[in-house]
């Protein structure tokens, strides 16, 4: 006959687990990863170009030019209302006596894509390279 191992009366089963290969492994896998992530990251190599270490700050002269299109599809140019046939002569003035005149596009939300890039358009034949479309942050 088998005897069997008894317990004693409070005597509950006890249960442990090793953490130690675990916790090895962990740092292992973290190792790798910090080791593996630059490599990964910087892919192909190329050369960036520089910038300039003190840009120039807007003179007044040089404000920026703000071309408005509201939502009734009208156009100005620093708040005077124009045709876009004006506003590309005006550009044209403008660029010729500074190719870098910077301009700032606003157009109403509602405006369908096709009449804000009108008005781009005419800033790119006008040669106005330094242009940007302005939105609200929300």
């Amino acid at each position: 006959m088998r005897r069997r191992r008894s317990r004693s009366q409070g005597e509950k089963p006890k249960a442990t687990v090793d953490m130690t290969s675990l916790i090895d492994l962990t740092f292992l896998l973290l190792v790798t990863f910090i080791v593996t992530l630059p490599a990964l990251e910087q892919g192909i190599q190329i050369n960036l170009p520089e910038q300039k270490k003190n840009p120039e700050l807007p003179h007044k002269q040089n404000k920026a030019n703000e071309v408005t299109i509201d939502v009734h599809n009208n156009i100005y140019l620093n708040k005077e209302p124009m045709t876009i046939e004006e506003l590309a002569v005006r550009l044209r003035a403008m660029v010729d006596e500074d190719p870098d005149v910077p301009v700032l596009v606003r157009g109403d939300e509602a405006l369908d894509y096709g009449s804000v890039m009108k008005v781009v358009k005419v800033l790119y034949d006008c040669k106005a390279y330094k242009m940007a479309l302005v939105t609200v942050e929300k």
